[in-house]
């Protein structure tokens, strides 16, 4: 990345040495050594101060790397999926090393998210649920927190604020991709659906337990096994695709279930 370059060339410009830059922005002298050698980029809290002291806009500072940046991050947050679900200790430690180079970065931290047990650790989730609902401007990320602050709340009693929280995501009954789909043509339509097929997957098997948790709850344990074995064999007909070893901790989920299940009703 050309960022690091960027700030030195401009830096100098201003003939300022890394320590007095440093000193403008209530910063250690080894933060702008770390941008300037793109081990790190600048937090994005620091970003509109570090271009007003170079004498830039915010866009000049980045406008050579943004594509780039954007490219990294995303195979960044791809590497962590695929970890996501059996190894979500390797798939933290990828988004944290993440961090490390692109520190505050929203998608990153949304991803991060998805590695944090809301259960076991629900403040965690709360504090970077609500640093990304304060500071994000990207709605789907914004929402995306929302659920997992309502998560949070709701492991730790308090439904009250869990409700709230859902409250402020609108009602929504198509997504961007799935419109996507219907316009697109070729590879991007392939693309568009792909993705959504995934989604609404794994969001149907979630909502299939839901169902059969409130049957279990009601006492009737043989309509909960129904709604669990749909859901199983919803993961037999999709055996053959790549992409359904992803939810090979669902398979497992469920088979452990219905096996309890049947235990109780016999």
């Amino acid at each position: 990345m050309k960022i690091g370059n960027t700030i030195r060339e401009l830096r100098k410009d201003k003939k300022l040495t890394q320590e007095q830059l440093a000193e403008k922005l209530h910063l250690s002298f080894q933060a702008v050594s770390k941008w300037e050698n793109n081990i790190s980029l600048p937090d994005i809290s620091v970003i509109p101060s570090l271009a007003s002291v170079l004498g830039v806009s915010v866009d000049r500072l980045f406008s050579e790397d943004i594509k780039e940046i954007d490219e990294d991050i995303s195979g960044i947050c791809e590497n962590a999926y695929e970890f996501r679900e059996t190894d979500p200790d390797k798939s933290r430690k990828i988004l944290e090393k993440g961090l490390e180079k692109y520190p505050e970065n929203d998608i990153l931290l949304n991803n991060l998210l998805y590695t944090v047990n809301y259960s076991e650790n629900p403040d965690e989730t709360i504090r970077i649920a609500s640093k990304l609902i304060d500071r994000t401007d990207m709605s789907d990320v914004r929402y995306d927190a929302l659920r997992f602050l309502a998560y949070a709340f709701n492991a730790k009693g308090d439904k009250e604020s869990a409700v709230n929280a859902l409250e402020q995501i609108p009602e929504i009954y198509f997504t961007k991709l799935s419109e996507l789909s219907f316009i697109l043509n070729g590879e991007e339509k392939y693309k568009a659906a792909e993705k959504q097929k995934w989604i609404s997957f794994e969001i149907l098997l979630q909502m299939l337990w839901k169902i059969a948790e409130y049957y279990e709850e009601k006492g009737e344990t043989g309509k909960a096994i129904s709604e669990t074995e749909k859901a199983l064999s919803f993961i037999e007909v999709l055996k053959n695709e790549e992409k359904i070893d992803n939810f090979h901790g669902y398979k497992e989920f469920f088979t452990k279930h219905i096996n309890r299940m049947k235990k109780i009703a016999d």
